[in-house]
């Protein structure tokens, strides 16, 4: 089967130097499912993975962590699928990506593909929606009962991209106010667009902006971008007893203001389930459902922005390109076929 990876990391600050080469069909043993790619989206982990690669490191690195497709073979112990399946999954770091005209993934980290989306449009989904929901439901303890939520508000710093635009839908889904930050006024009307109530610029003092919209703080924060940049902010803002996200690392130290008010620090990161073969690595198949179900009711939308077609080295190219330039609005896909 044809597949598009990379060999050498090459200039970190380009895309990658992806080729065309022929590998071996994959066979699906265990939980193991087999799925004919449609779509993928491109993401900042696959960038990452790229950078983490050893300069003498020559073999054959497949990335694509996006996918949507078909089921066309399934592991003896497969019980959630069948072939004929449509099914869209975020995969896992551990494991080539989705950028191959046939893919193996564990069935325990993938969903029902929402009926009311193309594979394009539901391929833009996964990743950023499960890092969302493990975020506010696990790491941050939000309910999921509006009701539990009134009167409580979360900002969302960085709510443009794709991860804030999926963040934006699902807080407002479960009864929470929404402040947004967007520093362009494209970014803040895409931030409004999917849900969030109030948008400020994160190149301005935060603090006071809040207290422009009445908000003397805020119960919970989830950060999408360089935390070191906002941390003194973040400590004025939170509330006693409040509870902080991130999805990337913090280079500094954490706020002094976190241990006066008793906040509750976390990190969040999507592959943790999937790396270390969690008992709860299933989770990510019932938030995946929550999510298609979701949007198959009209409460959430694709966060789809920029769309390629077919699957070539160029159209790779251009998406990775886009992504380098750190100016994103949602997502970015391509969408099969691969080009022969």
């Amino acid at each position: 089967m044809k597949a598009l990876g990379f060999y050498a990391p090459g200039d970190r600050s380009k895309s990658p130097e992806f080729e065309s080469v022929e590998i071996d069909r994959p066979v699906p043993t265990g939980r193991n499912l087999l799925v004919e790619v449609r779509a993928i989206s491109v993401n900042p982990t696959d960038l990452r993975t790229r950078d983490a690669k050893k300069d003498n490191d020559d073999s054959l690195t497949i990335v694509g962590r996006d996918v949507a497709g078909v089921v066309v073979g399934t592991g003896e112990n497969c019980s959630l699928f069948k072939t004929g399946d449509e099914v869209f999954y975020a995969g896992t770091s551990a494991a080539p990506g989705g950028q191959s005209e046939l893919h193996l993934v564990d069935e325990r980290i993938v969903g029902k593909k929402p009926q009311s989306l193309d594979f394009a449009q539901a391929a833009a989904m996964p990743l950023t929606s499960l890092t969302v929901c493990e975020a506010l439901f696990d790491r941050l303890g939000i309910s999921r009962t509006a009701a539990d939520n009134s009167g409580k508000t979360i900002l969302i710093i960085g709510a443009a991209g794709g991860v804030g635009s999926a963040a934006t839908q699902i807080a407002k889904l479960v009864g929470l106010q929404v402040v947004g930050t967007a520093s362009r006024k494209e970014t803040a009307e895409w931030a409004r667009e999917h849900g969030a109530d109030h948008v400020i610029n994160h190149r301005e003092p935060i603090p006071q902006q809040l207290k422009e919209l009445g908000l003397d703080g805020v119960q919970y924060i989830f950060c999408m971008t360089n935390i070191d940049d906002h941390m003194e902010a973040m400590g004025k803002v939170i509330l006693p007893q409040g509870k902080v996200c991130s999805i990337l690392p913090a280079q500094k130290p954490i706020s002094i203001a976190f241990f006066s008010k008793s906040v509750t620090f976390v990190y969040e990161l999507m592959y943790t389930r999937s790396i270390y073969q969690t008992e709860d690595m299933i989770e990510q198949h019932h938030y995946l459902n929550d999510l298609a179900d979701w949007i198959d009711e009209g409460k959430m939308r694709s966060t789809l922005n920029k769309h390629f077609k077919p699957i070539n080295i160029e159209n790779l190219k251009q998406a990775y390109d886009q992504l380098l330039t750190g100016k994103t609005i949602g997502k970015i896909v391509i969408e099969g076929p691969f080009e022969q």
